[in-house]
């Protein structure tokens, strides 16, 4: 395939929303300094970012025609089969991005190696230009990665790439039907998070390490572990489930392996599904709403870095 254009994605920085928010950064100043906050870090942040994404773009404009669009406009952006896509930003960005990709090569760049874990982002600004090479000449390797699906009974479908939250969007507990490998409860929980492989090192995470904290208390000692999944396998898990006269507690984690879960909504209102952390990326989820979870069958092209696969 030729490549004629690469579209870089870029979120905002803690700093330019800031400024967003109060219209000028001595007045953001002002505001994070009275609350005792140190407005330095968030400077020296954008410094670093933007010193980032120039470096990437001045690079990038020597291979490659170029345009950067932001976060924002990612869900209603139009890639063509001709584009490269590059992400800079956290990893969160990346499975933003990924839903919108049509499968077409990403190269994620951490642009903050001191500040950001970069587990989805294989290149820094250093490394990334033999990358965008590689795919140029067809010399890269990718992982194609798969999203995990919720489809409405109505028809609706969302896609994650690292996680869906099934619930309720207040802190009022979620009211539901939950099915599984043929069994059936009611429940009454702060929610569901269904995780992808890729997803299973973000929020899942925490998860885990809320439970291993607790047991901690009364078992000492304990290894902690976390899942290692598969590429096609999902892991869903109910956060903090109350067993009552009305609702069950034995269907609380599971591995989701050529097979579903369904979710049938019991609220109301303000019943919610929504992907990867981004809660305006939705699907409202109410009384006689059935959601079916499962692998989706598109898929995400994450570009390797080749040095390190080596």
């Amino acid at each position: 395939m030729s490549f004629e254009y690469a579209i870089i994605v870029k979120s905002k920085t803690r700093l330019e929303s800031l400024i967003e928010r109060f219209n000028t950064k001595s007045q953001a100043k002002f505001y994070i300094e009275r609350l005792g906050g140190n407005f330095d870090e968030y400077e020296i942040e954008d410094e670093i970012f933007k010193n980032s994404l120039n470096s990437l773009q001045t690079q990038l404009s020597k291979v490659i025609k170029n345009k950067t669009i932001d976060r924002q406009y990612v869900s209603s952006y139009i890639f063509s089969k001709k584009n490269i896509i590059i992400v800079i930003g956290q990893d969160g960005l990346v499975a933003n991005t990924a839903k919108y990709s049509n499968n077409l090569p990403i190269l994620a760049v951490n642009p903050d190696i001191e500040r950001y874990d970069g587990i989805l982002l294989p290149f820094n600004v250093s490394n990334f230009i033999q990358g965008v090479e590689n795919v140029l000449t067809n010399k890269h390797q990718s992982k194609i990665m798969s999203f995990a699906e919720a489809k409405l009974n109505d028809g609706q479908r969302l896609l994650a790439f690292n996680d869906l939250f099934i619930g309720a969007s207040s802190h009022v507990s979620a009211r539901y039907k939950i099915s599984f490998k043929n069994k059936t409860e009611q429940h009454s929980s702060s929610g569901v998070i269904v995780s992808t492989s890729a997803g299973s090192t973000g929020w899942l995470s925490s998860i885990f390490n809320m439970a291993y904290g607790v047991t901690n208390i009364f078992e000492k000692n304990l290894t902690t572990k976390h899942p290692k999944l598969k590429e096609k396998d999902l892991l869903f898990a109910v956060r903090e489930p109350f067993k009552s006269i009305r609702t069950q507690t034995e269907i609380t984690a599971g591995i989701i392996r050529n097979s579903t879960l369904t979710i049938e909504s019991f609220m109301p209102n303000n019943g919610i599904i929504f992907s990867d952390g981004i809660e305006k990326d939705f699907l409202n989820f109410n009384s006689g709403s059935i959601a079916t979870i499962g692998i989706a069958k598109e898929t995400a092209n994450i570009v390797m870095n080749n040095a390190i696969q080596q």
